[in-house]
């Protein structure tokens, strides 16, 4: 058998499966819960699209961020860190732990003696922050199968009624094919739509955990810098003496 023979055999079963109906035929047969499925789809895109723009390390810490706080930390500018911190053009993972912890310590009577539970509050919660943006996608792998799931229950409930309208509860097969076209094409479009979209979250949170735990790399130098300021300005300062002072004999007292 030659390819040619081979190609044109598939295509004679693919239309004697298939009817001669064209993809959108049969997406247009699920029905509303098919429509709504599509739109999933849609909005899943969407996220991908939009994580794989922002969950990047040169979005999450930029060169240029860091190493301008590095200079501001060198040189003890503590105020000036964390005011371009808090400034709205420089925000990212990165000036969000470190402008955190700064502010923290401002506040608090201890100073930068805390510095260190501050930057590791900050962090956690920003993580926490990065894995909360992913819960779209997460909502989706586990809405789509359900409403592929629930497409099919009513297409089934539809052929059933069908069934028991008809007279002798026997029904032409052509009573019964937009029944049983929801039942079967919900159940496909979730499982498409939800198959790659459970891979593409595991991808996006393999992806935090890596760029965070480089990040971290960052803060930890960020916080050497601090700490080595912290314990210089301790050995800077003695301990102050006692002030002795020559005992003075009383006035008549005889002297040794």
């Amino acid at each position: 058998m030659t390819f040619q023979g081979f190609h044109s055999d598939l295509l004679v079963l693919a239309q004697a499966d298939g009817g001669g109906k064209s993809i959108l035929q049969h997406i247009a047969s699920g029905g509303p819960i098919g429509l709504i499925i599509i739109l999933l789809s849609f909005a899943a895109v969407a996220l991908v699209v939009m994580h794989s723009i922002q969950i990047r390390l040169v979005k999450l810490a930029p060169t240029e961020q860091f190493e301008r706080l590095r200079d501001l930390l060198t040189r003890r500018e503590l105020d000036n860190a964390r005011a371009y911190c808090d400034s709205e053009s420089h925000d990212s993972f990165l000036t969000r732990v470190i402008g955190t912890a700064l502010t923290r310590c401002a506040r608090s009577p201890f100073g930068l003696l805390e510095f260190r539970g501050a930057l590791e509050e900050s962090g956690r919660d920003q993580v926490g922050r990065l894995y909360r943006s992913t819960e779209g996608l997460s909502l989706i792998v586990t809405v789509a199968p359900m409403l592929g799931l629930l497409g099919t229950v009513l297409g089934m409930v539809g052929a059933f009624n069908t069934l028991g309208s008809s007279s002798g509860g026997f029904a032409k097969p052509d009573e019964l094919a937009s029944s049983i076209a929801v039942a079967l094409i919900t159940t496909v479009l979730g499982l498409v739509v939800a198959i790659p979209v459970s891979a593409a979250l595991v991808f996006f949170r393999n992806r935090i955990d890596s760029v965070t735990s480089e990040v971290a790399v960052m803060t930890e130098e960020l916080l050497g810098l601090v700490e080595s300021h912290q314990s210089n300005a301790q050995r800077g300062q003695a301990p102050q003496q006692p002030v002795r002072r020559p005992a003075v004999a009383p006035t008549g007292a005889p002297r040794a």
